[in-house]
């Protein structure tokens, strides 16, 4: 690769679906009562691997480029595979699918590749057996196993500050018996899982270091257009920040509060970043920006 020299950035542009956001479109989606359609869709190995793993599991997604499809099996209609899932080297598919499976009927069994099963998969079993899952790690790493049971809500403090662990314990919580499980969290992590939950009809609470979610009857099917990445967008804002001359927009680009940290930095130090165009898609916070040589 030869990188020349930029005079200046000047015109528009579009980044990327972000992936966060795609996984979790799909695993909804594969729990809603009808056919979700998601438009944007980030496509990489890691969220190709959820497309794989959700229609293994009796939801078939469709994906057409940045357009996907998914014929959504229920809140409880999962059937498990005969086959182990491969969750190839997709860490956020592992820990949320367990979350999911934990309360649907049968056993399952989620595996990766070499080095997703190198990474601990204890900070995410740990409280989900706390609503009663039944699951089971190989020496703290993947395969995960899984036994369908009764979930019971909980109250959850994870040891560490993790959007997936506390995502798993939510979506596992949509099946428990009755009241709400709440997660208390150290930090404040990403709330995407919380805010699409909304979205899709649940009954969800959420501030900086606290979610709960209450049990469903059923989830609605979605029909999404995904954000562009933050940090996909990222790069292209400090370019243009730093480069003489430059006016560039980046349309569309999902802006939530957890994760814009760099914007309010570069402001501070004099960057001129207007943003505009705001919306909500998915429950999420969605600009335009349009950043100009200070």
């Amino acid at each position: 690769m030869r990188v020349e020299p930029a005079a200046a950035l000047v015109g528009d542009l579009a980044v990327p679906g972000d992936k966060s956001i795609s996984h979790r479109a799909l695993l909804l989606g594969a729990l809603g009562d009808g056919e979700s359609e998601v438009r944007g869709f980030g496509a990489s190995e890691d969220t190709l691997a959820t497309a794989a793993a959700v229609t293994t599991l009796g939801a078939p997604a469709e994906v057409d480029g940045e357009l996907v499809r998914i014929r959504g099996a229920g809140l409880h209609g999962l059937r498990a595979p005969d086959e182990p899932i491969d969750c190839g080297n997709a860490g956020t598919l592992m820990r949320l699918l367990a979350g999911i499976l934990a309360g649907q009927e049968g056993r399952f069994v989620l595996a990766g590749d070499d080095s997703l099963s190198r990474r601990p998969q204890e900070r995410v079993a740990e409280p989900l057996r706390r609503l009663g899952a039944r699951i089971e790690t190989t020496d703290g790493h993947a395969p995960v196993t899984i036994e369908g049971a009764p979930l019971a809500p909980a109250k959850v403090q994870p040891e560490a500050a993790s959007a997936q662990v506390k995502s798993a314990v939510l979506l596992a919580g949509l099946q428990a018996s009755d009241g709400p499980t709440i997660v208390v969290e150290r930090h404040p992590t990403r709330d995407h899982t919380e805010r699409m939950l909304a979205t899709a009809g649940a009954r969800v609470t959420s501030s900086p270091r606290q979610a709960s979610v209450w049990p469903a009857e059923g989830l609605r099917p979605l029909d999404l257009d995904v954000p562009g990445d933050f940090s996909s967008a990222a790069p292209f804002v400090a370019a243009a920040t730093l480069l003489a001359g430059s006016s560039l927009r980046i349309h569309g680009v999902g802006l939530n509060p957890t994760r814009t940290g760099f914007l309010a930095v570069l402001e501070r130090m004099g960057a001129r970043i207007a943003v505009y165009n705001r919306r909500t898609q998915g429950g999420v916070p969605v600009s335009d920006l349009e950043i100009a040589y200070a």
